[in-house]
């Protein structure tokens, strides 16, 4: 199965392998992206989800040790076995998750994993997630004063200021697990048909601005109408909200990255849970972007999309446009 997710695509005139060969999935990552670590402690910020588990499984498979702190309320009870040393922290302590990555010798730290912002903003909710003084001092503009914005990248950028300025270096999570990237291709299922690449590249552009405007990533289309634009709520939601309203099925997903997209974090990722969404919505085809999509656990996606009847297709992006847009060959 894993084989099948790394199949080249191709069209009757190889536009897409072609395309794809001179923007490939390397083009920024660091030249030590993926190398031994000889030990190195190397800190992960976990949230949601397998990703973060895939990261410290990589770690360690490159000779490293792990130092991890799981985001209170969010982190798979699997990390702790994978962490040499382990802790838990709210999301506003910034201080002591230096102060603790410090300790145990972390110069280079990564972010890996979904916060859910619809708990954050629940009830009494930041009663767990009480900011220390650090954390009060960079989420002040934003959430105070209120001279910034709280869209997932300025909130983000001054997370990762905090953490450098104090001397742990926010990095990629692709720079220790490089394996994690999608590459160009049909992963798994049948070559699209002349319809539902329409239908990508109609979401392809929606998706693009989506990210622009800091807003989501995904889109869910049919017959080049988008049914649901990704919020607050999350991809899956999304997904599922389509479902919901488009009871006949047979939706493409597009998952792309932001056009600015930083690499350190918030990067485009699928795993066995958006997989699910899709089967429960009905959809039928998952775009996302080679090279800018992290695949969690690929022989589970792949073994899970065929018995599911979906298929999955990675795609290069240029200048906003999907190769499958004949307008790619005209830019």
């Amino acid at each position: 199965m894993y084989d099948a997710m790394k199949t080249p695509m191709t069209t009757q005139d190889g536009r897409m392998k072609n395309r794809g060969a001179s923007a490939g999935p390397g083009r920024d990552r660091p030249q030590d992206a993926g190398q031994p670590l000889a030990g190195d402690t190397i800190g992960i910020i976990a949230g949601w989800g397998r990703y973060p588990v895939a990261v410290a499984e990589a770690i360690r498979r490159r000779g490293g040790r792990t130092a991890i702190l799981s985001i209170r309320d969010h982190a798979d009870a699997a990390l702790e076995p994978l962490a040499d040393v382990y802790g838990e922290v709210g999301v506003a302590q910034l201080g002591g998750a230096i102060d603790f990555f410090r300790r145990h010798g972390v110069a280079r730290a990564t972010m890996a994993g979904k916060i859910h912002k619809t708990k954050l903003f629940g009830k009494r909710a930041w009663l767990r997630h009480l900011p220390d003084l650090v954390g009060l001092f960079t989420f002040w503009p934003h959430f105070v004063s209120r001279r910034r914005d709280n869209r997932d990248d300025s909130l983000l950028a001054a997370i990762a200021a905090a953490f450098d300025g104090r001397g742990v270096r926010i990095c990629p999570a692709t720079d220790f697990a490089p394996e994690l990237l999608a590459d160009g291709g049909v992963l798994v299922g049948r070559p699209l048909s002349a319809a539902e690449e329409a239908d990508v590249a109609f979401g392809w552009r929606l998706a693009k601005e989506l990210g622009r405007l800091d807003i989501g990533q995904t889109v869910v289309v049919k017959n080049r109408a988008p049914l649901a634009l990704e919020a607050i709520e999350g991809t899956d939601e999304c997904i599922r909200r389509a479902g919901r309203l488009c009871g006949s099925g047979g939706m493409i997903v597009v998952k792309v990255a932001k056009p600015r997209q930083d690499l350190r974090f918030d990067m485009p990722t699928i795993g066995i849970g958006t997989l699910q969404s899709l089967r429960a919505a009905g959809a039928s085809v998952l775009a996302v972007e080679a090279g800018r999509t992290i695949l969690v656990d690929p022989p589970e996606l792949a073994d899970f999309a065929r018995r599911s009847g979906i298929t999955i297709v990675s795609l290069f992006d240029d200048e906003g446009l999907t190769v499958t847009d004949p307008r790619a060959d005209a830019a």
